[in-house]
């Protein structure tokens, strides 16, 4: 969550990527579902209701693959709880690396098939990335980050995961478990094609607050800073984080790594400088 900013699942921080766990470089009272409480030292308290988690994920190893629900289909099936959408920046990547996003059954029957056979190299669909790829993964979507990816993750407030596959690994000399028949109920079929699926945001013009994306849980900024860009807060809040490069908002010095919250009423902002940042507010 927000008060967690810059923590990954427990992944290492190397210096050449220069991101450190739960760096907030300015605190607020309170923001949107976040109360900080007086006295020498901040305390996040996240409320329960709190709608969009931001997290970094550095993958040592091939993470699972897996399927989110939706809300209709959480609610029904665990306890009224929510589902799952999430988006995924590209922070940095092997060359050549590849993501696991959707898969190639053209009918529910095919991909049932496909999965209880065991069929998983003609069924998942990996896809080609880079550096500053943007992946909106909507319920539904089959997924599952790869090792030596760095990616800054912004998703609905939900853990509810099946997971589809995970290359016949063991814990403690027994399968991991799988959620084979809530897979194959939740996993959108056909899936989305490769070329709807991912975006570059390198290219975007400089000095633009620029949208990427509006779903019903955040929405997601991307700024090329370079020079001088004025903008009014107006949103709930922002998180931002410092993705490359170095400057500064009303003064206040940023680097690559660094993560902060602009609380609403905050008002107008100077920024300045080089840098590339990445901002998520909820709907």
């Amino acid at each position: 969550m927000l008060g967690d900013i810059g923590a990954s699942e427990r992944g290492r921080y190397d210096k050449r990527r220069r991101f450190s766990r739960k760096k907030i470089v300015r605190t607020l009272e309170r923001a949107s579902g976040i109360v900080w409480k007086s006295g020498r030292r901040a305390v996040p308290v996240i409320s329960q209701n709190y709608r969009c988690q931001t997290k970094i994920i550095d993958a040592q190893d091939d993470l699972s693959i897996q399927v989110h629900p939706d809300d209709t289909y959480a609610a029904a099936h665990e306890n009224g709880s929510l589902g799952k959408t999430e988006c995924w920046y590209i922070l940095d990547c092997p060359q050549g690396a590849q993501l696991v996003v959707g898969h190639y059954a053209r009918t529910k029957q095919e991909l049932a098939d496909m999965i209880h056979q065991g069929r998983w190299d003609a069924l998942i669909r990996r896809i080609p990335i880079q550096k500053g790829d943007f992946i909106q993964i909507e319920p539904g979507t089959v997924h599952a980050i790869t090792a030596g990816c760095l990616i800054l993750e912004t998703q609905q407030s939900s853990d509810i995961t099946y997971r589809v596959y995970d290359y016949d690994r063991r814990t403690n000399n027994q399968p991991r478990q799988l959620h084979i028949a809530q897979s194959v109920d939740v996993i959108t079929v056909p899936a989305k094609s490769t070329q709807d699926s991912v975006r570059n945001l390198s290219g975007l013009s400089q000095n633009t607050w620029h949208e990427i994306i509006s779903c019903p849980y955040y929405r997601i900024f991307k700024l090329n800073l370079n020079g001088n860009y004025t903008m009014e807060q107006k949103y709930p809040f922002l998180n931002v984080s410092v993705v490359e490069g170095a400057g500064q908002i009303d003064g206040y010095a940023l680097k690559k790594g660094d993560h902060l919250i602009l609380p609403a009423g905050y008002g107008r902002m100077e920024w300045q400088g080089r840098m590339e940042c990445i901002a998520s507010t909820v709907s």
